[in-house]
Order: structure tokens, then sequence, then C-alpha cells
């Protein structure tokens, strides 16, 4: 009897296209991956397009860092980086333990971000990721969506600009908002470590 080759071709592309398919079903594969996968610390050849690091754009994330320095990549002195300071190699750490906090913590965590489009009371870092692009339009939709997104969900937006215009971050806020609030906390913290990876290299 002579063997009968297998034929996985065609099989093989309907199970990617299946797969596909339901990652577009899930809201938390889209957001929650794509937006934050830029602050993943990968040390891949997209990196490099984020304007690079404390003299590479594969320099490794700190090992050791203080209350007040985390305060100011997270933008506040909460009760995650309080604990965040004891870790060994905190901005790493950061990834798991932002999803271990009490929801009430998390919404601190969230909630100490200023809203994207915010013009006044920015730290540093936030002033210099707001970016220039102040059309009086798109930033009157802004204000408009994040207190409807505050609203339904009960905490601030948070997205990892990643120097993208702010008419862009419009429609990842429209695609955001009507997600479940449970995936929205998780793709905010997501978020907000990729935007404190991201200030660290950028010194």
């Amino acid at each position: 009897m002579r063997d009968v080759p297998w034929k996985l071709g065609p099989v093989d592309d309907h199970a990617r296209h299946a797969r596909t398919e339901n990652d577009r079903s899930r809201p938390e594969a889209g957001f929650a991956g794509r937006e934050a996968s830029a602050g993943s610390g990968r040390s891949d050849g997209a990196e490099g397009d984020r304007g690079g690091t404390r003299g590479s754009a594969r320099q490794e994330l700190p090992g050791q860092l203080t209350a007040d320095e985390l305060a100011e990549l997270f933008e506040a002195r909460t009760a995650f980086v309080e604990r965040l300071a004891a870790e060994p190699d905190p901005l790493v750490r950061a990834r798991t333990l932002v999803h271990e906090l009490t929801d009430d913590e998390k919404r601190e965590v969230v909630d100490a971000h200023p809203a994207i489009g915010q013009r006044t009371g920015l730290s540093k870092h936030s002033a210099a990721e707001q970016g220039g692009d102040v059309d009086p339009a798109v930033i009157a939709e802004l204000m408009r969506l994040n207190a409807e997104y505050e609203a339904r969900h009960g905490f601030r937006f948070c997205v990892f600009v990643n120097r993208r215009p702010k008419s862009e971050i419009l429609d990842v806020l429209r695609t955001r908002i009507d997600n479940p609030t449970d995936v929205e906390l998780e793709t905010a913290l997501d978020e907000l470590v990729a935007i404190a990876e991201d200030r660290w290299r950028r010194g």
C-alpha cells in the first residue's frame, strides 16, 4: 500500500483565516496588543522609529529606580509606584505588577495621567508628548470624547501617543470607547507602562 502525502496547504490557509477573524472579534486582541507593543521592551528594528533611547534604541531598561524617578515616569507617586520602587528591574516588573493591583489602585495609576489634548497643568514629559498640533476642532472633539469615555468607563482614556498626531488619536479613542470596561482598564494599564518605558528611553 502506497503512502499518501498530506495536503496541508488549504487547511493551513483556512486555519490562518479563522485565527485572523477570531482576533478581529476580540477587543483585547486589538489595541491592548497593538498600542502597547510599541513599548513592550522588544529590541527590534521598529523600536528605533520611536526616537531612540538614552544612547541607543536597544538600551536595556534600568535595574533599579527610586520612587521619585518612577513617579516622574508614571506621573504621580501612587501605591503602584511605591511598590515598584522595591522591585528589581522595575520597568520590566511593571508590565505584570500593574495588572496585579486592586481595581482602585489601577484607576489611581490611570487617572494620574492627563487627558489627551489637555493644555495646562502638564508635567514636562506630558507637555512634550502632547505636541504642538492644536487644531481647535480636533481638540474640541478630543475633549468631548474624553468626557464621554470617562463617564462610560469611570477612568481616564490612556494611550501611548508615540508621536502620532491628535487626529489619529481621535480614531483610536472612537474605536476603544465602546469596548468593555474591564478590557479598557487592562488596555490602559498596558499603555501607561509603554509610556513609562518610552520616557525612560528618551531621557
